[in-house]
């Protein structure tokens, strides 16, 4: 039985001609920086990112936490979203990896304000750990798009303080579709910018993290001591290639079914979605009134062929759209919605 999966867009598999181009790979042991098609990539990335290096990982926390590690001194500490995804979901990988300490600030739409950052920016004193970093989102984990003028500003605060900012950038293209812009143009208020190859752009593995050459090597030492060490990852390589080449091109698409998608909910009386606060392919929207536990609900959706995360005790609930999902697939989710 074919599932339709809303859970995320990490459940995005290969298309054809990826599998395809995985099989034929030219490859070689990448820690010898032996295998052409890695390299490959990595030029085509940081081409399309804006930066001189890029660097091939197996994942976005893996790429979010190789960044700190690589910017940040132990004992230092990174200002961040107090519900972004480095400091939300990798784990507390920060103080154990970099052995960092995070000073998280409150957000609004993905956007931490900006007298707060300032602020935040500790002086020389004897008592206080040193700012190493400023990390910022974009798209924002809760769906939110930055705009670039706040980026702008941030990155201006950092420059002037003589620290470097990261951006998270898992799903940068989305931001950069949704602000009809190029990825560079978000990447440009960095020093390095960490962007996912899977969820929308369905590669099966892997990540990227970009900037300056200097970084970039420095960032490769420290990817082999993680054990991120790649041997013949051409093989991976090859369905990221596509993915940026092919993928990002697209993802227009998955907006409007998204759309689609909280425009069918909007229909539905006890559903409450904001169609003003869809900005990529993430639908968040909440149940008013579920006369079944999450538990319950979460079964009714998979006995009718449909995968997703049981909605939280308020009924809140998200489904993303990707390329594996139609708007055949969204009419069939709406009807389900309505025996509920």
């Amino acid at each position: 039985m074919k599932f339709i999966d809303l859970r995320s867009d990490t459940v995005t598999i290969p298309t054809e001609e990826m599998r395809q181009a995985m099989f034929s790979a030219e490859v070689g042991d990448d820690v010898y920086g032996d295998d052409p098609t890695v390299q490959k990539l990595e030029k085509l990335a940081a081409s399309m990112i804006g930066k001189e290096a890029a660097l091939f990982v197996p994942s976005g926390t893996f790429g979010n936490q190789l960044a700190l590690f690589t910017h940040c001194a132990r004992g230092t500490e990174v200002i961040l979203g107090e519900d972004c995804h480095i400091f939300e979901h990798e784990v507390g990988a920060a103080s154990i990896i970099a052995g960092v300490h995070t000073r998280t600030l409150q957000t609004t739409n993905g956007k931490m304000e900006i007298k707060r950052i300032q602020q935040s920016i500790r002086p020389d004193d004897l008592h206080f750990p040193e700012t190493s970093l400023i990390c910022l989102e974009n798209a924002y984990s809760n769906g939110a798009v930055v705009d670039l003028e706040y980026m702008k500003e941030v990155f201006s605060i950092a420059k002037n303080a003589n620290i470097p900012v990261h951006l998270d950038g898992a799903r940068i293209f989305n931001a950069a579709t949704y602000l009809k812009t190029d990825a560079k143009e978000l990447s440009r208020y960095s020093d390095s910018v960490m962007f996912c190859l899977s969820k929308g752009l369905c590669a099966p593995v892997g990540s990227i993290l970009a900037g300056s050459k200097e970084f970039i090597e420095k960032a490769k030492k420290k990817r082999k001591l993680l054990g991120g060490g790649w041997r013949q990852s051409g093989f991976l390589a090859a369905a990221g290639i596509i993915a940026l080449e092919k993928m990002t091109k697209r993802l227009h698409e998955d907006h409007e079914n998204a759309l689609y998608l909280a425009e069918r909910l909007s229909e539905i009386p006890t559903i409450k979605v904001d169609l003003s606060q869809i900005n990529i392919n993430l639908v968040f929207f909440q149940m008013t009134n579920m006369k079944h536990s999450p538990e319950e609900i979460e079964q009714i959706f998979k006995e009718n062929g449909i995968i997703i995360f049981a909605p939280e005790e308020d009924g809140m609930m998200r489904f993303a759209t990707h390329y594996w999902i139609t708007k055949n697939d969204i009419d069939k989710i709406i009807e389900v919605m309505k025996l509920l």
